[in-house]
């Protein structure tokens, strides 16, 4: 977080490179530019994956189902502090084994409303215990269910998830 309070995205040029800051409330538009995200596909014990539905207030893919946690890295934040920073924030969960899944994962979606996605977005996967207690202003619900069934849902039914998620779920699944 900035000082003043405001959630800052970092900017980057074509080639991934850092080359500013811009404050999230203003960046995503009808032509966002290229910055910084991640995914999270967090797992419980027994190796389920956890999906979130979209709280029916976002901006952009509201109600739609999606990985477990995606966020923002703050300027200088680790890309594992950012994914244990939001899925606490998003989730109410602590998760552990924060590793890489799709380092170069990258991917431009435009919203129904007409709001653009443009994210370099490295995915990661990570395990948490216990049970979500999610923001409601993130979250609408959640399930826990085998990835098999999500690989399905990704490749059969691509419009119950986010864009991000159809992209990725078949890379994941294939290494």
């Amino acid at each position: 977080m900035a000082p003043t309070g405001r959630e800052l995205v970092v900017l980057l040029d074509e080639e991934h490179r850092r080359v500013g800051v811009a404050d999230k409330a203003t960046v995503h538009t009808r032509d966002t530019p290229l910055h910084l995200a991640f995914s999270c596909y967090v797992l419980d014990a027994d190796g389920r994956v956890l999906l979130t539905r979209r709280a029916l207030g976002k901006t952009t893919w509201p109600g739609v189902w999606t990985n477990s946690c995606c966020g923002h890295p703050a300027p200088d934040e680790a890309f594992e502090d950012a994914v244990r920073r939001r899925t606490e924030q998003e989730l109410g969960l602590a998760v552990v084994d924060v590793r890489p899944a799709l380092p170069d994962f990258r991917y431009r979606a435009v919203s129904a409303e007409g709001i653009v996605e443009n994210e370099f977005c490295p995915v990661f996967w990570a395990r948490a215990d216990g049970v979500p207690a999610p923001n409601p202003e993130e979250v609408a619900e959640y399930a826990w269910v085998e990835w098999a069934d999500l690989v399905a849902v990704a490749a059969r039914t691509p419009w119950l998830l986010s864009p991000w998620a159809v992209e990725q779920v078949p890379r994941l699944d294939a290494l």
